[in-house]
């Protein structure tokens, strides 16, 4: 790999606006894409690549440098030492200089053996993970810092997985279908949003835990079924296809811009029963009481189990907004769960491997006076170190 110091200056540059600045990453490398058009798809990899590695093992470098980076000159070193634990040979740049290489290597070794340092997470963090995980913590944060694999999900409505693999083959695209129905996978990353196949709707990049959400529903053509937190809508789609675009869908969110994503989106995969609402007050929600066959609560949570594709959120996440989306995950059990009609099923769903947000809120919903009328009729955990997105998910009857 060859470094070209304007790169690398824009790469920097954008890393300041991350951890000076706590601007979200995923924005901050769209915008850093978009700053130059004469910037070629090579460039643009390299770029990705560098920020998101430099966010994902940020600890590790600071720790080896000596010290978190504060100025331009700092930030230049830590690449410097990302690079050459890759095993890149660095220029003979003076922004370079006094970087050992042999040095590095040997602190690394020695960070091996301290977990926090070695997968690059604050000390918290770690107390928290490790008293709630247990010894399955260790696998999950090293899982974590591998970067998330491209898993599509072939629009039913309009393709078979077979068909869509012929597509991407046309391409050059190479895909393999997975154990899971209409999942895809694609070893080397790529920019796939661009294709016509993408914008006729016959895919959506859905990671493969994701895509668990909606067959957990139980669900039958011709269904009443409301998303409450729908975002832009990538579970409700899933949804429509399952049941072959009968019965009827509503998303609700507090965001309008979500929302006309999603709006957008179904229209582009030829889904006609969704309709979407924002939640502007309390009475939004209470409209819907006794009305849904089936209730997805894919509620707010702290992302823990997506530091694959999002490893910001680990520098981002304090010990208080925790708490705040805790009490936050226990109102929307407790307010939105009346939607779900007598006899109908809801599920409880997040992308986050920790218990309080997951097995404990769904006990203390069942403990209270709202989730009286419901029985836990099962649940699954997927961790990351199972090779994909940390996720949960539970299914409740009310009876």
């Amino acid at each position: 790999m060859r470094l070209y110091r304007n790169l690398v200056e824009a790469s920097i540059k954008a890393l300041g606006k991350i951890f000076t600045e706590n601007q979200l990453a995923d924005r901050v490398v769209q915008t850093t894409l978009r700053s130059n058009k004469k910037w070629g798809s090579k460039d643009r990899r390299f770029l990705a690549a560098t920020i998101y590695d430099a966010v994902r093992w940020y600890r590790l470098h600071y720790e080896i440098l000596g010290q978190e980076p504060e100025s331009k000159e700092d930030w230049w070193k830590a690449l410097g030492i990302m690079w050459i634990l890759q095993g890149v040979e660095l220029p003979d740049w003076e922004t370079f200089e006094g970087l050992n290489v042999q040095e590095i290597q040997d602190k690394k070794e020695a960070f091996n053996a301290v977990l926090k340092i070695k997968t690059s997470i604050p000390d918290w963090l770690d107390d928290l993970g490790s008293e709630a995980l247990g010894e399955k913590w260790a696998s999950c944060m090293e899982a974590s810092n591998e970067p998330a694999e491209l898993v599509l999900r072939a629009n039913s409505l309009k393709t078979t997985t077979e068909e869509l693999l012929l597509n991407l083959d046309k391409k050059g695209v190479l895909a393999h279908e997975m154990e899971l129905p209409d999942a895809v996978i694609v070893p080397k990353r790529q920019k796939l949003t661009s294709f016509a196949s993408y914008e006729r709707g016959y895919f959506e990049i859905q990671d493969a835990s994701s895509q668990q959400v909606a067959p957990f529903l139980d669900l039958e053509p011709g269904m009443t079924v409301v998303d409450a937190c729908a975002g832009a809508g990538g579970k409700s789609l899933h949804i429509a296809a399952l049941m072959d675009n009968k019965g009827a869908i509503t998303g609700l969110d507090i965001e309008d811009e979500k929302l006309d994503q999603m709006y957008k989106r179904a229209k582009r995969a030829a889904i006609s029963i969704i309709k979407t609402k924002t939640i502007t007050d309390p009475s939004v929600v209470r409209e819907f009481y006794d009305t849904a066959d089936r209730l997805l609560l894919d509620v707010p949570c702290s992302g823990l189990g997506t530091l694959k594709r999002s490893p910001h959120i680990k520098w981002r996440l304090t010990p208080e907004f925790l708490e705040e989306i805790k009490a936050t995950q226990q109102h929307i059990l407790q307010d939105y769960s009346p939607i779900c009609k007598k006899g109908g099923k809801l599920v409880y769903a997040t992308c986050s491997i920790l218990p309080a947000e997951n097995q404990e809120q769904v006990k203390t919903f069942l403990a209270s006076e709202a989730g009286a009328n419901f029985k836990l009729l099962k649940d699954k955990q997927i961790l990351p170190d199972e090779g994909f997105d940390g996720f949960y998910m539970a299914l409740l009857e009310r009876v």
